[in-house]
């Protein structure tokens, strides 16, 4: 009976040793795939949830051809090309042709005035006008239009008010005018800046 339990715990101890050499073993093979480089030799590679996402998106494939999960993703879509904006010269904008108008200049006698006609030249608001139909660049031109003509009131009061303020002595002079047609043009985008006016235009000019 001794001899039977000296066999038992004998055939036990190389069981647990046994155990313990594979588990010490196949600890050791997984720590040496999971930590040593890429580069070095393993029985097979782990793969992450981000790598095999990231092989989906760039498309990269098995040796079957097809991606990692079989299906893969399908790439990116090219983004369209904004349109370009043509640079525009004088005279190719949207002229808006303002009321003539008659206003005191801020003289010392008091009996200056000028008499003016303005039209202002817009740059259109939507890019696409540029490469509509003919049809649809009339219908586009006549709702822009109408969107200045509501605001008209308020471009009319900056005209008046700016005017007002100038001497006979600030706008005889082609200087002078040259300077309320950028302050004209300065002034409006700033209280529109859904607008933007590219040039300035005198009709009509005369003081006196």
């Amino acid at each position: 009976m001794k001899n039977v339990m000296k066999i038992l715990n004998v055939v036990l101890r190389i069981l647990m040793i046994i155990v313990l050499g594979a588990t010490a073993v196949l600890s050791l093979t997984m720590a040496y795939i999971m930590f040593a480089p890429d580069t070095f030799p393993k029985p097979f590679q782990l793969m992450y949830q981000g790598d095999t996402v990231a092989q989906a998106a760039t498309g990269e494939t098995g040796e079957s051809g097809s991606t990692s999960h079989g299906t893969g993703f399908a790439p990116p879509p090219t983004a369209t090309p904004e349109p370009e904006i043509p640079e525009l010269h004088p005279g190719e904008g949207v002229m808006v042709d303002m009321s003539t108008k008659i206003i005191n200049l801020s003289d010392p006698a008091g009996r200056k005035y000028v008499r003016t006609t303005i039209v202002l030249e817009f740059y259109p608001s939507n890019l696409e006008y540029f490469t509509m139909e003919a049809e649809a660049a009339s219908e586009y031109l006549n709702e822009f239009k109408a969107e200045i003509d509501a605001r008209m009131p308020l471009i009319d009061d900056i005209v008046i008010s700016l005017l007002s303020t100038k001497t006979y002595d600030q706008l005889y002079t082609a200087e002078g005018k040259e300077l309320l047609r950028t302050e004209i043009m300065e002034k409006i985008n700033s209280r529109l800046p859904e607008f933007y006016v590219m040039s300035v235009y005198f009709t009509e000019f005369v003081v006196q």
